[in-house]
């Protein structure tokens, strides 16, 4: 009478994520906290730049008429501190809810490292590193003395550059946000609830 052959144990599943992106340590990460594309999240800076030129205008008209300034150029450095005050409390709020209206739009959000909500005082600290879009061409035109338009011009050509500096991230994220340990990822639109059948 012949034994029986044990069966072979089945192969173990393969539980390690699939996508691309790798941490530090050199793990991978789960394909939830991986970045949009750059074309994408660049969409979304444009939208939000515009977004934003609306909330600008709206609180410079606001500081003019609390100051009584009659001049474009009257209490310049106040305004400026005031816009930048504006700016801090608008992204610090939306990005504390995960999102602007420009990444509804374009289904991104900001999370921490671990992809946790962002607390307040954190999403400030984003709102200060981010500066890094501008502060190099602003501050290097100052120190030259360079006109505004010239400083403009810098700027239009430090944004793509600066941009494209995140493909030498190892997840692809934006250098402000690797030193403020926040990350953007893709939020897709909640699934629509099935419809309903007739009686």
């Amino acid at each position: 009478m012949s034994k029986k052959r044990p069966a072979s144990p089945a192969p173990a599943a393969d539980t390690a994520p699939r996508s691309g992106a790798t941490g530090a340590s050199g793990s991978a990460l789960p394909s939830a906290l991986t970045a949009p594309s750059l074309r994408r999240r660049m969409a979304c800076w444009l939208y939000e730049g515009t977004l934003m030129f609306g909330v600008i205008f709206m609180a410079a008209l606001a500081f003019g008429v609390l100051t009584d300034s009659r001049e474009p150029m009257q209490n310049r450095q106040a305004l400026q501190g005031f816009l930048f005050l504006i700016g801090g409390l608008y992204f610090a709020y939306f990005w504390h809810k995960g999102q602007t209206l420009a990444m509804k739009t374009w289904h991104i959000r900001v999370v921490d490292h671990a992809g946790r909500p962002l607390r307040l005082a954190h999403a400030l600290w984003r709102y200060v590193l981010s500066w890094v879009w501008f502060a190099p061409p602003m501050v290097l035109g100052a120190l030259l003395g360079l006109a505004v338009s010239s400083i403009l011009w810098m700027m239009l050509a430090w944004v793509p550059i600066y941009a494209l500096l995140a493909r030498l991230h190892p997840q692809q994220q934006f250098w402000h946000d690797a030193w403020a340990g926040t990350r953007l990822i893709h939020a897709p639109p909640p699934a629509a609830a099935p419809p309903t059948p007739s009686a």
